[in-house]
């Protein structure tokens, strides 16, 4: 029987404890295994190789996002760098210019020491991607939406111009989460996950996923995880287990608040843009209607300056002033000093990450109450800029 979204997340092959009949996946505290045999080993025999319980995590996001197998990592970008360790001294990498700060820092100061080159190109223009691919590429490595200003690229336009090439497609779907997007079924290879946001949710995991559909592939992944050894631990494969429970009523009502939170930026006189994929006029709108279910919980927007944007989160009450996003309660953050400080100033202003951009990830608190503390805090905004004139 094929079972929808919803019910996947509660219900897994993995999830009742065959011995005890419990509902929650036991917490296999164990580095080593028992063999019976000298000539048969068991389907484990070392943590790092595979444990029972990041295993029921690592078939669920496979599950989720309509894989053959999936990866469980310690944290987003090592799932992310276990990935580019699929390329070789040579290879060249095309990548979305408006990548997270810490995928860009990857790319440009460690894949360089192995000689494997990267151009950053406007991939929501097909034909400069097109256009970019050199002989030696090997990975077209997609984030949409991007990380912060929003901006969405075709999947599976580039997957086809990907394998036109002989080229695999990776696929950031940190914002979108299996609930709103599957890459894969877009044509992706490899699609990977800070499982820190949304699919965790609650602020207490660091941690990363990958999902792959095609079985060669995931034999190469499965062996670059045992090899660069960068695992999750029992615990956090447990919490993050409890938390994708949990994550379509999260994020579907967290989405709708941010729905409404986006229009009220929109029309304040104070907000110079908005970012925001759920919009009819957003320039990647129709794509994103296409290949995603929802316009997700995150979206940025721009004041004049800095000094604007910090009086604004001085006066925020509600939201978390913080790095990360995707969690319960609201996070409030600013991209030029979080999640993109690894890029060069001229690089941040280049791709729209300005002094006055803020990213809001919306929580679960009540819309209303976000709505009014974001009306006080920008009163406040205006009030010094009346100061200034």
């Amino acid at each position: 029987m094929t079972r929808h979204f919803d019910t996947k997340l509660l219900h897994q092959p993995s999830y009742i404890d065959k011995q005890t009949g419990a509902v929650n996946v036991p917490l296999h505290y164990s580095s080593t295994y028992h063999q019976q045999s000298i000539d048969e080993f068991g389907p484990y025999d070392y943590s790092r190789s595979g444990n029972p319980t990041r295993e029921a995590l690592e078939e669920t996001i496979a599950d989720l996002e309509n894989g053959h197998a999936g990866f469980a990592f310690a944290s987003g970008m090592a799932a992310i760098s276990s990935a580019f360790m699929l390329l070789s001294a040579g290879d060249h990498v095309l990548v979305s210019k408006d990548v997270y700060g810490g995928t860009y820092r990857m790319i440009t100061e460690v894949l360089t020491r192995f000689n494997i080159d990267h151009s950053f190109i406007d991939m929501t223009d097909l034909d400069e991607t097109a256009r970019n691919v050199q002989p030696n590429t090997k990975v077209i490595y997609v984030e949409t939406p991007s990380n912060p200003t929003l901006n969405i690229t075709d999947i599976e336009g580039v997957a086809k111009v990907a394998k036109a090439h002989g080229c695999l497609t990776f696929v950031d779907n940190t914002f979108m989460t299996p609930l709103y997007q599957k890459p894969l079924d877009l044509g992706a290879d490899v699609v990977l996950h800070s499982a820190t946001k949304f699919l965790s949710g609650h602020s207490d995991v660091v941690a990363g996923l990958a999902a792959v559909k095609d079985e060669e592939i995931a034999a190469q992944l499965k062996f670059i995880q045992n090899s660069f050894g960068s695992i999750l631990g029992v615990q956090d494969s447990w919490l993050l287990l409890r938390g994708l429970k949990t994550l379509s009523v999260r994020l579907k009502q967290s989405s709708d608040s941010a729905r409404e939170i986006a229009q009220f930026l929109h029309h304040h006189p104070l907000v110079d843009e908005v970012y925001y994929p759920g919009f009819s006029f957003h320039a990647g709108y129709h794509i994103h209607q296409r290949q995603s279910t929802g316009a997700g919980a995150v979206l940025s927007f721009r004041l004049p300056d800095k000094k604007s944007a910090g009086v604004l989160v001085e006066a925020m009450k509600i939201p978390v002033f913080a790095v990360s996003l995707g969690a319960v309660e609201s996070i409030l953050s600013y991209p030029a000093t979080m999640s993109h400080a690894a890029m060069p100033p001229s690089e941040r202003e280049s791709r729209g990450i300005t002094s006055g951009l803020l990213r809001l990830s919306v929580g679960l608190e009540d819309t209303e109450d976000l709505l009014a503390d974001l009306r006080q805090a920008l009163d406040k905004v205006g009030a010094y800029q009346t100061l200034q004139v």
